[in-house]
């Protein structure tokens, strides 16, 4: 990009700030008119984070759209070599419904950021938030430079049949592999973030009481639908039983008696989702929690104990308030079951023993984690953002999604006032003089 469109987009991204700091109370009464979201929640983890990548791009675009000059090599003497930004063009980016705010505007806001225009679909299954998205970035962009198109999975397909030059998808597993297939047709680069059942471990040494009140927070946080909140734990047999009853505690302080009541607490988001969870629990050995009411898609935070690993809820994500606790004795019991699964997107592990910790977060692949906490890597714009394996391809926040959404351009600018003979014909005899040469590089 030149200065002056660099400058056009940032005027832009400011726009669009202002709009979306104009529109906070619209955006918290899209969210709960969804899936009753509170207010709280929908700003720390929709609006804040979607207002803090805009104030980054506003802030970076022009430096990190600089060409970057890296070392030459000695074999290319006299030469000056850089790394050029160029926006890839028509980008596609599919967003899901769990946080369909943020999940659609930040992968927007980054490629629109690097030059690239944005054909947006957002998720169909909360159409209140989807709607005022496409209403606010219609009060910005032109639809050249951005547009979002409302509609369901056909309309996801039909885009998907269409050629673009980077596709971002956020979603499902099985969605994702459906997307990777619809890119190979045209070798289109894609990012695919998607999940798995992310372990969290609780070793004998951890701080039990901390433990539980970070535990039930990232676990219940948007009632359990999120993509990195931890998926089962897997505690020491040693400190369950005292841990299980902090966390029944800890549900209560931050839920009250009836959860249901309480407006800190998010709904499912359908009815079709509600019926999945509602049969997960009615197949598992509850110890806390499992009541639930249709009317309102409600389905209290859930404890299930000592589930098999070939059951229902061992099987899949589980992507709702429902937590499987496991113990274990040693570390081939974690290898044993963690190893099970695919690689996930997230492992947490809560130990008060450094070396233990280590060896965890070493031994095991996944796309992120903490050690003693639960989701919050995903707030640290500096730390790339994506799964591994059957998790994801690719990662985003901060100068990473403006580094995934453009392609990085190797130019060498080599000088004319010394132009050395050996790499030129005829060779002669210099092989022995060049193998010698290498040798010092």
């Amino acid at each position: 990009m030149n200065n002056s469109e660099i400058s056009l987009r940032k005027e832009k991204l400011k726009k669009f700030l202002h709009t979306i700091t104009e529109n906070e109370e619209a955006i918290i009464k899209a969210l709960s008119d969804d899936f009753k979201k509170p207010p709280f929640e929908t700003f720390l983890t929709e609006i804040h984070v979607v207002q803090g990548d805009l104030k980054d791009s506003i802030k970076n675009i022009k430096s990190w759209a600089k060409p970057k000059k890296v070392r030459s090599s000695i074999l290319n003497f006299p030469s000056s070599d850089y790394i050029y930004s160029e926006p890839y063009g028509k980008t596609l980016i599919i967003s899901p419904w769990n946080y369909p705010f943020q999940l659609a505007l930040c992968p927007m806001i980054a490629s629109y950021a690097t030059g690239n225009s944005v054909v947006l679909k957002p998720s169909e299954l909360t159409p209140n938030t989807s709607s005022l998205i496409s209403k606010l970035i219609r009060e910005t962009f032109d639809v050249k430079e951005v547009v979002a198109v409302l509609g369901d999975a056909e309309v996801a397909k039909s885009l998907l049949e269409k050629r673009w030059d980077y596709i971002f998808f956020t979603g499902s597993v099985s969605v994702g592999k459906e997307v990777a297939k619809a890119a190979a047709v045209n070798l289109t680069p894609v990012t695919l973030e998607l999940g798995g059942k992310n372990p969290c471990i609780i070793d004998k040494s951890a701080n039990l009481q901390i433990a539980t009140k970070r535990i039930v927070w990232g676990k219940f946080l948007n009632a359990g639908q999120t993509c990195i909140a931890p998926d089962y734990l897997l505690i020491h047999s040693t400190v369950k039983a005292k841990f299980v009853n902090l966390l029944i505690e800890e549900i209560e302080n931050a839920y009250g008696e009836k959860p249901e009541l309480s407006l800190d607490y998010t709904r499912i988001v359908n009815k079709n989702h509600w019926m999945r969870l509602v049969d997960l629990i009615e197949n598992s050995k509850v110890v806390a929690g499992g009541n639930y009411e249709e009317d309102n898609l409600y389905i209290a935070p859930t404890l299930i104990d000592e589930p098999s690993l070939d059951s229902k809820i061992m099987k899949d994500e589980i992507f709702g308030p429902l937590l499987p606790m496991l113990s274990y004795e040693n570390d081939n019991d974690l290898k044993k079951v963690i190893s099970r699964y695919e690689k996930p997107l997230s492992l947490y592990v809560f130990s008060d023993d450094k070396a233990f910790a280590e060896k965890t977060i070493t031994d095991f692949s996944f796309g992120g984690g903490c050690v003693n906490d639960t989701i919050i890597h995903f707030s640290n714009k500096r730390l790339p953002f994506g799964g591994v394996g059957n998790s994801g391809i690719g990662a985003y926040h901060g100068k990473k999604s403006y580094e995934t959404f453009s392609h990085q351009k190797s130019i060498v600018k080599k000088g004319n006032w010394f132009d050395n003979p050996v790499r030129y014909a005829p060779y002669n005899n210099k092989l022995k003089f060049i193998r010698k040469m290498l040798k010092w590089f």
